[in-house]
């Protein structure tokens, strides 16, 4: 794949920041309903809204939802179960191990796979920004999880490095497929596939959907994860990765887990350790070193 040009430059980044503030608040708020909605009953509603938004808005803008041929919809298929279905999935069940900040900032490993999968598959290179973005975000994750390693928190653990693991080799997969058509059809249709394999669980592990004990807080925050996490968020992420290079695009979302992390000690309560505070900084310097100019 060649490189963006200049002239998107602007508009990648002001994607980056927008995507995230979404996801980073989505994180408060799928706390908030877990509390009181299980985790398949909550991924229904959530990939369910989302996938909704992303057809409404193609349709208000007349694209064509029409699959091009069995391999577009199995690249599709493949994308969404690795994107959008393990850190839907995932990621609410490895809050019911761990605290919000940490399955958050663990799930962010994600550019340190991406970067392998990146130069193994695509043959990016490490530009000099990519390797010092790439050192702070491995110190960082490595004082994070070195605490849970040894408090024996390993389920919370493996599973929020799951997600970084599917994710990275989602982000890498929709490169290297070079999947055609429409970005917002395209991501559409990935939110739908995670959405339906969700719904075929939930009889088995739940029977059905359990939202009438949920109280208005949580059917908010249900709402807002569902518009903004799986929505908008996704909509933006698959714009973006076509736009800029698989480890920019990875490297560039870490603003996410930290606003996820100071938006729920606030609204929460759950405040960081201060070695969880000095992984933060890190991440966040490795955000910043991707968002800056070049120049």
């Amino acid at each position: 794949m060649h490189a963006p040009q200049q002239k998107h430059d602007t508009t990648a980044t002001l994607m980056l920041v927008a995507l995230g503030f979404a996801w980073g608040l989505t994180w408060p708020a799928m706390r908030i309903s877990l509390d009181e909605i299980p985790p398949l009953s909550l991924r229904v509603m959530t990939l369910g809204i989302g996938a909704g938004l992303l057809f409404l808005v193609g349709w208000l803008q007349r694209r064509s939802f029409a699959l091009q041929s069995l391999k577009h919809i199995v690249h599709l298929s493949i994308a969404g179960i690795l994107n959008v279905l393990s850190f839907s999935l995932l990621s609410v069940i490895a809050m019911m191990f761990a605290a919000t900040g940490r399955v958050a900032m663990l799930a962010y490993t994600m550019p340190i796979w991406a970067a392998l999968f990146a130069w193994l598959v695509l043959g990016e290179r490490f530009t000099r920004a990519r390797v010092i973005a790439l050192l702070l975000c491995a110190a960082g994750m490595g004082i994070l999880i070195w605490p849970l390693a040894r408090g024996g928190s390993l389920i919370g653990l493996l599973i929020a490095i799951a997600i970084a693991v599917s994710w990275a080799a989602g982000t890498v997969y929709v490169k290297w497929a070079r999947l055609t058509g429409d970005p917002v059809v395209n991501a559409a249709w990935q939110v739908f596939v995670a959405f339906v394999i969700v719904t075929a669980l939930l009889p088995v592990f739940e029977g059905s959907l359990h939202l009438s004990q949920a109280h208005a807080p949580a059917l908010l925050a249900l709402l807002w994860s569902g518009l903004l996490g799986s929505g908008i968020a996704y909509l933006l992420w698959f714009g973006i990765i076509r736009r800029v290079p698989a480890m920019t695009a990875s490297l560039g979302v870490l603003s996410a887990p930290v606003i996820g992390v100071v938006s729920t000690a606030f609204l929460l309560g759950e405040w960081p350790t201060g070695a969880d505070i000095a992984a933060y900084v890190l991440i966040f310097a490795a955000s910043v070193c991707v968002l800056l100019p070049g120049r």
